[in-house]
């Protein structure tokens, strides 16, 4: 049975032991709500709960720059002009990898409460893939109604407005690239960092 938590200290501290202990968690952000995990192992129970393609990747939600790794100075310009908020930054892997990893620090105080509470989290939308995107937590009730045991619960920050998907920019390349359009035009980030044309 999937808890529905209040967006109180105990509540936060409730959705951070459960993250840490493996369980998936949904919780409000600045557009939708999301679905959760703490660590790159769980992520096999986020697809399977979302009966998402698992070759898709996850953006970590992270509550500032300090959470996120390799990050350089366009990261910092960036982050400094535009976090919280709308913006994606795609940032290099490990050196022994050809992996990146997108990072995002959403404005949404009880989000940002607990990833401060957790540290950096796995998130997608709370929603089955292809299906409509989940605006409260009743909406994500119904959405997972037939999986409450996989679902362990609810951070209830109230209706979230829905929206735009954010801007993402590559950082792993020189120029940085834009891969996704969003509330922040090219203009915005051009005043900041050289972009492929």
């Amino acid at each position: 049975m999937t808890d529905v938590l209040a967006p109180t200290p105990a509540g936060i501290a409730r959705a951070a032991d459960l993250l840490r202990g493996g369980a998936v968690v949904a919780l409000p952000t600045d557009t939708v709500y999301g679905v959760a995990v703490s660590e790159r192992e769980q992520l096999p129970t986020l697809f399977a709960l979302k009966q998402r393609p698992v070759d898709k990747r996850i953006p970590m939600l992270v509550a500032d720059l300090s959470q996120v790794t390799g990050a350089d100075d366009r990261a910092r310009a960036l982050a400094a002009r535009f976090w919280p908020g709308a913006l994606t930054l795609v940032l290099p892997g490990p050196e022994d990898t050809d992996e990146s990893q997108a990072f995002r620090a959403p404005d949404h105080p009880v989000a940002l409460d607990l990833i401060r509470a957790t540290g950096p989290l796995y998130v997608t939308s709370a929603n089955r893939s292809g299906e409509p995107e989940t605006l409260g937590a009743d909406d994500v009730l119904i959405a997972f109604a037939t999986d409450q045991d996989e679902l362990a619960a609810i951070l209830d920050g109230g209706a979230v407005p829905g929206g735009v998907a954010s801007t993402v920019v590559d950082l792993s390349v020189t120029p940085a690239r834009i891969l996704r359009e969003g509330p922040i035009t090219r203009e915005q980030l051009e005043a900041l960092v050289d972009l492929v044309p």
